[in-house]
């Protein structure tokens, strides 16, 4: 199962070897400065933002990859029916928008990562994508 931590100055994505096969990404490292939000989304689904790129997605099992949407990439590790943390991000900063990955211990990590973050918007991560204007 994937991890969160932090490792210097970086927001560390740990992946397992089978995680980072399918995946087809290896360790995802993000600046800590990039970090504008965290939170636990309680319906893994609503984590899964934009259409799938890159990576390996088995229905009910394991979403794992890349995700573009007009916002931007995402980065998700996901197990179904279970919490996820997700990690919003500043565009400029970082190569994604957003990180949404399933931990052993959701809550715990969430807090934990406010805590060494102090600077993050306390807020929940719910960011709208934006959507591009219709033609007449």
């Amino acid at each position: 199962m994937a991890g969160l931590l932090i490792s210097g100055t970086e927001l560390v994505v740990r992946l397992a070897w089978w995680e980072k096969v399918l995946g087809r990404h290896g360790t995802v490292r993000v600046p800590l400065t990039a970090v504008r939000r965290v939170a636990v989304e309680p319906d893994w689904w609503r984590a899964l933002r934009g259409s799938r790129r890159r990576g390996r997605w088995i229905p009910e099992t394991l979403c794992l990859g890349i995700r573009e949407h007009p916002g931007g990439r995402d980065f998700v590790a996901i197990r179904p029916r279970r919490p996820v943390v997700c990690v919003e991000l500043r565009a400029a900063a970082a190569p994604f928008s957003l990180l949404a990955v399933t931990v052993a211990h959701p809550q715990a990590t969430t807090e934990r990562l406010r805590r060494q973050l102090p600077d993050i918007d306390p807020a929940g991560w719910r960011q709208a994508i934006p959507v591009p204007p219709e033609a007449e």
